[in-house]
């Protein structure tokens, strides 16, 4: 094939593709991201609000908000109510502590037919896995060079 006739058959092609996929409203997108993930956030401070003025302060009021928002991610997920979110939402409903739950129950749902062993607690970690590790080595790489300096 010559160069001009790949570059036309190319053309030809993505014209071809662009035919079925509709157009992307990117403003719409993003709003939509904007407004959802800023709920999430609400929520979280609602909850944070709720459970300071039930007498937690400090760590533990953050942990319990932490917690509590994880357990909410993973319940929705688990109810499919997560996956319908982040299909009108996009990356709204990427927001960390939520999105990141949602990351681990989901192929943990859904290799839940192979076993718990194969499936479920062999593919929960598929996509946060990676988060994890680098996560933790960063972490400690940080500490030990905090430690050495404070020596």
């Amino acid at each position: 094939m010559t160069g001009r006739s790949r570059e036309n058959f190319n053309k030809n092609y993505i014209d071809y593709v662009h035919s079925f996929a509709p157009p992307t409203q990117h403003f719409k997108t993003c709003l939509r991201a904007f407004f959802v993930g800023g709920l999430i956030c609400c929520i979280g401070q609602f909850l944070r609000m709720m459970l300071g003025l039930a007498g937690l302060t400090g760590d533990v009021l953050a942990g319990t908000v932490s917690v509590a928002l994880i357990f909410l991610g993973v319940l929705l997920t688990g109810l499919g109510v997560y996956d319908r979110i982040g299909k009108n939402a996009g990356a709204g409903s990427i927001v960390p502590i939520t999105g990141f739950a949602n990351s681990v129950a989901s192929p943990a749902v859904e290799f839940r037919t192979e076993g718990f062993v194969y499936g479920t607690a062999a593919k929960m970690f598929v996509v946060a896995g990676p988060i994890l590790v680098f996560g933790v080595t960063a972490g400690a790489a940080v500490g030990l060079l905090y430690w050495l300096m404070a020596l």
